[in-house]
């Protein structure tokens, strides 16, 4: 007897599969994809940062020629890179001052920065000084200059100090220690060099001292010794008198040369400046006689 049968009635539906892409056909698909076209270079826009001069930028190639270290051309020196730093044109120290105090009291190193300064006392006028007020002309401080120019033993900076003594009402530069003073100003008799040298306001000024402070701008006594040295037969009658209160012979000697020997430009200069300062007028009117084409 048959026994159940197991089978589904009806009919059965056949499973189809799908056939596997080849790469053949997966190419020929792709064929039909569309893709998005690629811009124009027209189309796009480059943003490119700026840098300063002392920026860098971070793509900056440190292999390129950087303008900024080329070397470094001076007008009359040396070729420097930009690594080596150029001599600088002012000088490492400060120039030395023109007036100075080494402790007992001011000295003037140089008259052609002085006299422009804040420290020196302006020319006088003829209501204070009248004969000071006609030396302070220019014309006669170059006239004195020519005297230094000329070869003679009068040097630029004693003319400039003379022609600052007799045009300023009370101010004085010294001749022979560069000691800035004012009219009546007594100083011991010592060396100017000396640290003891100091004022003595005490001390009531000689006549002589006054007088020669006036005429020459001499300091002191032993300035004038210093300055008269190569004359010391003239010293006493010449010390604070002109020319026409000197004995007749000590100005004769005053206006001979100096004798030989070791004698110094200085010396030289200062025995110019006393025997010009016993003359009013300096010797200035000998002088532009002498000039004057005959």
């Amino acid at each position: 007897m048959p026994g159940p049968n197991n089978r589904r009635g009806g009919k059965t539906k056949k499973q189809t599969k799908k056939p596997r892409a080849s790469l053949e056909s997966t190419a020929s698909s792709a064929s039909h994809v569309r893709t998005p076209s690629p811009l124009s270079a027209g189309d796009i826009t480059v943003n490119v940062g700026t840098y300063n001069d002392d920026e860098r930028s971070p793509y900056h190639d440190y292999t390129e020629a950087d303008p900024r270290m080329d070397p470094v051309i001076l007008p009359d020196g040396p070729v420097y890179d930009g690594y080596t730093k150029p001599p600088s044109p002012f000088p490492e120290f400060p120039p030395e001052a023109f007036i100075h105090d080494p402790g007992n009291g001011h000295r003037v190193r140089s008259m052609r920065q002085f006299i422009p300064s804040f420290f020196a006392q302006s020319p006088a006028r003829e209501d204070e000084d009248p004969i000071a007020a006609e030396f302070a002309s220019m014309e006669v401080q170059e006239m004195l200059l020519l005297v230094a120019d000329k070869g003679g033993v009068l040097t630029e900076e004693m003319a400039l100090t003379l022609w600052y003594n007799k045009s300023r009402a009370t101010s004085r530069v010294c001749p022979a220690c560069q000691r800035l003073y004012r009219l009546g100003d007594v100083f011991k008799l010592s060396d100017p060099d000396d640290d003891e040298d100091e004022q003595a306001p005490s001390q009531p000024p000689l006549p002589q001292l006054l007088r020669e402070q006036q005429i020459s701008g001499l300091c002191s006594t032993f300035c004038f010794i210093a300055a008269a040295y190569n004359y010391p037969a003239a010293i006493t009658s010449a010390w604070g008198t002109m020319a026409e209160e000197m004995d007749e012979q000590a100005w004769t000697l005053l206006n001979t040369s100096p004798e030989d020997g070791d004698q110094t430009r200085l010396s030289l200069a200062l025995g110019m400046l006393v025997r010009m300062t016993r003359l009013h007028d300096l010797g200035l009117a000998q002088l532009v006689l002498d000039s004057d084409p005959e």
